[in-house]
């Protein structure tokens, strides 16, 4: 009977810690449209300059997805201060795929319409 105790114990506490653990850890998705701070009314832009980098969140200290380059379309759902929220219309000159969501600083844009 101890062990059991002893064993219902140790699980609680393994999983309150996981829980915790996991509680402080950032979402997967941390960096998605909810890290917004006002909406756009989806507009569709256009990169106007080369090796821009497609970032997961909206700064330069976040991951970069990959490059965009002049002429790649995006669309625009909301932003966070200089950055932009934004999916891939179509496939990026680089190679990423038409779908990709990331942010891209609103300065590195040429056109947006909507």
């Amino acid at each position: 009977m101890a062990t059991i105790k002893r064993l219902a114990t140790v699980a609680l506490s393994v999983s309150l810690l996981a829980g915790g653990a996991a509680a402080l850890a950032p979402a997967a998705s941390a960096a998605s449209a909810s890290t917004c701070t006002y909406n756009i009314a989806d507009h569709n832009a256009v990169v106007g300059y080369n090796g821009v980098n497609y970032r997961t969140g909206p700064g330069t200290g976040y991951t970069s997805k990959g490059f965009l380059y002049s002429g790649d379309d995006l669309r625009i759902y909301c932003g966070k201060g200089d950055w932009y929220y934004s999916k891939l219309i179509y496939r990026s000159k680089s190679g990423l795929s038409a779908g990709t969501y990331g942010w891209i600083r609103k300065d590195m844009l040429v056109n947006l319409a909507g």
